[in-house]
């Protein structure tokens, strides 16, 4: 077949004998992704079809999930050309459940049988990831750059060997050009190959040979295994139709190196962890590839051995350990709330929950937390054995009200009682309580306080003096003494004062008149008026 007015393109089967229902490489991990391709005369999949040289032919393509589709072509001639991606068809990406046809309606290029006449085959290969065929596929000239079915299986199996195995899926439509009757033959090809070659190849169980190796089998399922010393077995089922040829291309992976680790212990019976995964048992041989390990060793009533050792490739690494009696015991301590403070004889060793490992003795346990009153205990830890101690916080409802006050003979009433005189510390019910600091001669102080459960609270009260006012009135200008202390002239007759409230000795000195000595209290506001008698 070829594509005819602005492209040409030929349609044969040179792939014809390494395509399978699977496709030319057959993909050993089961995907959900899936690929159908088919031809207009035979959407059922018949392999049947046939085409009369000089008819049109149409290419259907669906998928099942997003997926970059690869199309190719194999003459019975042995020629491979490509369908998608082409020159005038670059847009490989098909959305789920799409189905696209080639030539499109509308595509200024279109496909006719032209021979050889025998079998073709169409191959699609769907990925979920788009593939690199630069080395594969020319678009521009519409060539496939390697030759032959062998040569494209090749590589094929290079480009999508990065492709993780459930990512990619590939199918294959059969037909025939001219006059060939289609009479299904009754046997198939498996053509097995590996890198590198020269290993063993089993089908069914049985050796055939070694690769690359080509046999005829019956159609249906088969296993298929390949082996070669220092690799790792290379396993696939076939299942393969009358007169296919199934391929199969092993990339064999080195075994690694191995080496072997002895384990025993004193007494034995201990469970062996490697990697913090169990094992077994001591005695224990194991055999594993080359490296570091974490082991560790337990057995009931004596102390868990870790260590690290290195098994090298073709060596025993032997590790005899003698397990050492528990001496110690485990303390678990949890409280209600959590997150209490633990105070292990004093020390503080963490919040709860916390599990310590101790040795056999009797141990003081305090718990404190914000709020709640200090838990205290004495618990004894045994060895061997776990000593759980569980305890319910009891919530603070009082907290502590410090005071301080001047002048220090102060009286400090809280709630309308007194309390104390000078610096107090009360233990009080959490909430709001009305603090008075009296003092004579000052003036009251009054506040409303919050005090907090099992917090402080710390006030420094400073009264503040009340001032006594005298006015005076005299008969005549005079000099003012108070307790002997000069604090004014009264000019005119008159002085104003601002004095501490109480008891002074009030002197009035003027010339040419006696001197008036007496005794006033004084408080709030006084007016006094007094008469100086001349001499």
């Amino acid at each position: 077949m070829r594509k005819l007015l602005l492209a040409v393109l030929g349609l044969g089967a040179a792939l014809a004998q390494q395509l399978s229902p699977q496709g030319i490489l057959i993909n050993p991990v089961p995907t959900d992704l899936q690929v159908k391709v088919w031809v207009d005369k035979d959407p059922g999949k018949r392999g049947t079809a046939l085409y009369q040289v000089g008819e049109p032919i149409y290419i259907y393509v669906n998928v099942n999930q997003d997926a970059y589709v690869y199309l190719f072509n194999i003459n019975a001639d042995g020629k491979i050309d490509p369908i998608l991606p082409n020159a005038y068809e670059r847009d490989n990406f098909l959305r789920a459940g799409e189905t696209r046809r080639f030539p499109p309606e509308g595509a200024r290029y279109r496909y006719t049988v032209t021979g050889p006449e025998g079998e073709d085959r169409i191959l699609a290969v769907a990925s979920r990831r788009p593939l690199s065929l630069q080395e594969i596929l020319d678009v521009e000239r519409n060539q496939v750059r390697v030759e032959g079915t062998e040569g494209l299986a090749r590589a094929l199996s290079i480009v999508i060997e990065p492709i993780p195995a459930r990512d990619w899926v590939t199918d294959v439509a059969r037909y025939y050009v001219g006059r060939v009757t289609p009479t299904p033959p009754s046997t198939a090809t498996l053509a097995v190959d590996s890198r590198p070659q020269g290993a063993e190849v089993y089908l069914d169980g049985r050796l055939q040979g070694r690769t690359p190796l080509s046999l005829g089998v019956n159609p249906g399922r088969h296993e298929v295994e390949v082996r070669l010393s220092g690799y790792q077995p290379y396993r696939v089922t076939v299942n393969p139709r009358p007169g296919e040829r199934v391929q199969v291309f092993a990339q064999l992976v080195p075994e690694p190196r191995q080496g072997t680790l002895a384990v025993t212990s004193t007494p034995s019976g201990a469970e062996v962890y490697l990697n913090g995964a169990l094992r077994g048992r001591t005695p224990l041989s194991l055999a594993l590839p080359e490296g570091r390990y974490e082991v560790e060793l337990r057995l009931s009533g004596y102390e868990p051995h870790r260590t690290r050792v290195e098994v090298r490739r073709g060596e025993t690494t032997r590790l005899d350990v003698r397990l050492n009696p528990i001496r110690t015991g485990t303390l678990l301590l949890e409280s209600s709330p959590s997150g209490a403070e633990v105070y292990l004889n004093g020390q503080l060793r963490g919040r709860t929950p916390l599990r310590l490992t101790l040795d056999e003795g009797t141990y003081r346990v305090e718990l404190r937390l914000p709020g709640y009153e200090p838990y205290a205990a004495s618990v004894r830890v045994e060895r061997g054995r776990e000593t759980r101690l569980a305890a319910t916080l009891t919530p603070i409802r009082t907290g502590e009200l410090s005071l301080e006050v001047r002048p220090q003979g102060a009286e400090v009433y809280v709630d309308g009682r007194l309390v104390g005189r000078g610096a107090v510390r009360l233990s009080l019910e959490a909430g709001l309580h009305e603090v008075r600091v009296a003092a004579p001669g000052y003036a009251e102080y009054r506040a409303q306080v919050e005090v907090r459960p099992g917090e402080s609270l710390r006030l420094f009260v400073e009264l503040v003096p009340v001032r006594a006012v005298l006015e005076l009135y005299l008969n005549v200008e005079a000099r003012v003494f108070l307790n002997g202390e000069e604090v004014g002239l009264a000019r005119g007759g008159y002085l104003r004062l601002e004095v501490l409230p109480g008891d002074y000795e009030l002197t009035l000195v003027a010339k040419g008149y006696r001197t008036l000595v007496q005794t006033v209290r004084l408080s709030g506001q006084q007016v006094l008026r007094l008469e100086l008698r001349p001499l």
